[in-house]
Parts: C-alpha cells; sequence; structure tokens
C-alpha cells in the first residue's frame, strides 16, 4: 500500500477522535514518510510536534497503523529538513510483511475497541458527575448483575466516552468477561455487512461474523444510540441483540446527547428497555470542575512551560463545558506561545490566543456586559474605564456596584466576572462584591442607585 494512502486512512480513522483543534494543530500537516525495518518514518513541521505527538499520542498512532496494516512499528518522527540526512532502500513503500486487512472479508472478532487512555483513575469527579462516576464504577464492578442497562446521556464533551471505557477497561483488567465497545455508526456499518455476498455467492459468513461479534460476549458498549434514528432495519436487529444479551444476564452500557424519552425517532419499544435498568444524566462542569480538568490536563500534557492560576482561571471561565474545548485551548496555548517565538505564558498571550476560541457567551448579548454598559451610562463614564486599572473614586466605585450587580444578578464566578474587568483577579472581585453588599445596609442612597439600576437593566436573577 502506498504510504500516502496509508497515512490518509490514518488520518480518518483518528478525526473522530480529537477536537478539530487538536487534530487541526498536531496532525492536519503531518505525513508518513516512509516505513522500512519496522519504523515509521513520521514527517513533522515543528520541533515541538516530536516531543508533544510522541508523549501524547504515540498510543493512538500505533493502535490505528496495528489496525490498518496488522504490524506495530517504532514511531519516528523528523522535520522535513531532516530527511537529507536519513538513509533509505530505493523504493519507497510500505514493507511487503505488512498485511492490510480487508474489511470485506468476514474475519473472527477479538478486539475491545477499547482506549487505555481512558480510565477510572483519570477521570475528574465534580458535583455534575459524581452520581454518574459512581453508578459506572458499581457496573464495573458487578457486571451483569447493576443496573442493567446503564444509560449515560448528556451533552457532547462532558465525559460519557470517557466512562464507557473506563467501565470496558475495568472489566477486562479484572476479570475474563468479552466486552466489547463500538459507536451505533459501526454498529450500523456491520449490520450492512451482512448483506454482502462471500465466494460462494452467500452471506452465512458475514452473518456468523456479526453475531459472533455482538452477541458472543459478556459486556456491549455503545456509544451514541441516538445515531440509530431513522435506521428502521438496524433498529430491529439492535432490538434483538439487545433482548439476546439481557435475557443472558449480559451487561449492556449505553450512551446518548439526550434522555430515552427524547429519543423520538427510535422505536418505542427500544426506549422502553433504555428505561429498564438505570438511567443517568451527565451535567455540564461548574467552574470548580473545570479548574480541575485543566489542571489534570495540564499536568498530563508535561508541557516545558509553566502556565499561571490566573490563564487557568480565564481558560475554565470562558470556554464552555466541553472537556474537549478545554483540552484543546491548552493545545492551542502552548502552540500559539511556540509560534510566537517561545514567548512566556500570561494572561495577554492567552486572551490573544483564544479570542477565536472562547465561548459564544461571551458575545454582545452577554449580561456581564450588558450590565457594564448600564452601569457607566449611569454614572456618565465609558465601559473602557470601568474595564480598566483606573483607581480614581469615580471610576473605582461605579466598577465595584457593576461586579456587584454581575455576581447577584447573572451567578457567574468571581474569575469570569474578573476577566470580563479587564481581567482583574478574582479576590478582586470577591472584595467588591462583599464592600457593597456591607455599605447597602447602611447606606439608602446606594440601595436607591443599585435598584434603579437592577430595573434599568430588566435581566431576571439566576
Amino acid at each position: 500500500m502506498n504510504v500516502d494512502i496509508l497515512w490518509s486512512k490514518f488520518l480518518d480513522s483518528i478525526k473522530d477522535d480529537l477536537s478539530s483543534l487538536s487534530f487541526s494543530t498536531w496532525f492536519q500537516d503531518t505525513k508518513l514518510y516512509r516505513i522500512e525495518d519496522n519504523n515509521a518514518y513520521i514527517v513533522v513541521p515543528m520541533p515541538i510536534h516530536k516531543k508533544h505527538l510522541m508523549d501524547n499520542y504515540s498510543e493512538l498512532i500505533n493502535n490505528r497503523l496495528i489496525e490498518i496494516t496488522g504490524n506495530s512499528y517504532e514511531l519516528v518522527f523528523i522535520l522535513k529538513e531532516e530527511i537529507s540526512g536519513l538513509e533509505f532502500e530505493e523504493e519507497q513503500k510500505v514493507e511487503e510483511n505488512v498485511n492490510v486487512q480487508d474489511v470485506d472479508k468476514p474475519k473472527i472478532y477479538n478486539s475491545t475497541n477499547l482506549k487505555r487512555k481512558y480510565l477510572f483513575d483519570n477521570f475528574i469527579v465534580g458535583n455534575s458527575n459524581k452520581f454518574a462516576h459512581a453508578a459506572a464504577l458499581s457496573v464495573a464492578e458487578n457486571p451483569g448483575n447493576m443496573y442493567n442497562p446503564l444509560f449515560l446521556y448528556g451533552n457532547s464533551g462532558l465525559g460519557k466516552t470517557h466512562l464507557m471505557h473506563a467501565i470496558g477497561n475495568y472489566i477486562v483488567d479484572n476479570s475474563k468477561k468479552r466486552v466489547l465497545y463500538v459507536t451505533s455508526d459501526q454498529f450500523i456499518q456491520d449490520f450492512i455487512g451482512i448483506n454482502k455476498k462471500d465466494e460462494n455467492d452467500t452471506n452465512f459468513n458475514y452473518v456468523d461474523f456479526f453475531k459472533n461479534k455482538y452477541r458472543n460476549i459478556d459486556v456491549l458498549l455503545i456509544d451514541d444510540i441516538q445515531f440509530l434514528g431513522g435506521a428502521s432495519k438496524t433498529q430491529q436487529e439492535f432490538f434483538h441483540t439487545f433482548n439476546t444479551l439481557y435475557n443472558d444476564s449480559k451487561q449492556i452500557i449505553i450512551s446518548s446527547d439526550r434522555s430515552p424519552d427524547d429519543l423520538k425517532l427510535l422505536e418505542d419499544r427500544l426506549r422502553t428497555r433504555f428505561c429498564w435498568g438505570l438511567t443517568v444524566n451527565i451535567f455540564p462542569p461548574d467552574f470548580n470542575l473545570k479548574m480541575e480538568i485543566i489542571k489534570k490536563k495540564i499536568i498530563a500534557g508535561n508541557f516545558e512551560k509553566e502556565i499561571p492560576e490566573d490563564v487557568i482561571e480565564y481558560i475554565a471561565s470562558n470556554i464552555g463545558p466541553d472537556v474537549r474545548q478545554l483540552e484543546g485551548s491548552i493545545t492551542r496555548l502552548i502552540a500559539y506561545s511556540t509560534i510566537m517565538g517561545g514567548a512566556d505564558i500570561n494572561l495577554d498571550l492567552a486572551i490573544e490566543a483564544l479570542k477565536d476560541f472562547i465561548s459564544k457567551g461571551m458575545g454582545e448579548k452577554n449580561d456581564i456586559q450588558r450590565i457594564q454598559k448600564i452601569v457607566s451610562e449611569y454614572f456618565q463614564i465609558s465601559v473602557e474605564d470601568i474595564r480598566s486599572k483606573k483607581r480614581s473614586s469615580n471610576i473605582s466605585f461605579p466598577r465595584q456596584i457593576a461586579m456587584y450587580l454581575c455576581r447577584v444578578i447573572t451567578g457567574e464566578s468571581f474569575p469570569k466576572i474578573g476577566t470580563e474587568f479587564g481581567g482583574k483577579d478574582h479576590s478582586t472581585v470577591m472584595h467588591s462584591v462583599e464592600k457593597i453588599e456591607t455599605e447597602r445596609k447602611v447606606n439608602k442612597d446606594l440601595n436607591n442607585i443599585i435598584e434603579k439600576l437592577k430595573d434599568d437593566i430588566g435581566i431576571v436573577q439566576k
């Protein structure tokens, strides 16, 4: 197989496993130069890619190359200018002993599809996901007997897939049970394969392969079940697969971006079965959990540069709840620092690097910005003044009032409010809120001002 075709297959296979930013930053500009002597030579654009890809993605790269070619390789990351210093045989192609698997041929299925990087040990638990974590661990410790099926649902990027792989890895590590993780799309593709004909013009081999893969197992984990909607024949097959496994006390774990009741495109008999066990909603992480997630990602990334606390607070305050986006923002920040000649990472650099990456909640309809505008107009100062570092009383007092109103009306975190006020420290915001709260108890005029501003703002308190 030509190395360009092989690498194209590899890139297509990892796109769904990475955020778009991580893929574009670390893989988009890579190229497989050649495979020789069991070494895979991969051309990367910058020196930072060598270390980052080896430290963070070597397992992913190797696993996918094994799936595509059947062989394991030593990864060698090189720059384009380093190619001339390498010595190879004349012919540039994948070695003859590479056995590229033909997906059209039936085979005995013995892969779990589990990703070893997703474990209970590195799943960060907070108030929003602790129930889901506990339920998942209970199932992992006693599959087939606790909460069958387990149905996890929530928005994309909240940890459903991580928990599913963690369950599977725990069971594999602590038992001899046969585990299979698939996406609903893979289930559909395998079901379509039943209609293929082999060399004897029959489909018996494919039917046997399908049944062996999905029914001769102890634990089935199927991700993104919502994508079965509209595939009526596949739903029928999944219904029978579900019944077979359930009646044999085999564990079923399902994930979706919505609750069973909201899966309107699925058959009623399926949605009813999804509720037989335990249904768990994973909620978006709060500020504190996002801070923990970011810090753990930084530690795991083993970055050469230190990321200050105020930068971490900025990311947690401004990036949405999607864990992949949080991870992607760190990657973007590190890459931006490198591109800028190894510039020190500080709040100003983070604001510049992530200006096109922050959540839509920071747009013109942002409640905090609306409050700033109304308070500035009331005190006849500019919004720029209220966000500035100026300390004159005619600016600092309105700023304190604005911070107070942002806190009591929007309920946003102190760090996020501080970020909107020119990168103020969260302790500054806390001091302002406490000061206004205290003065309101004894200052009738201040009370009247606050109430007037609340009426002008016209935002229902959260």
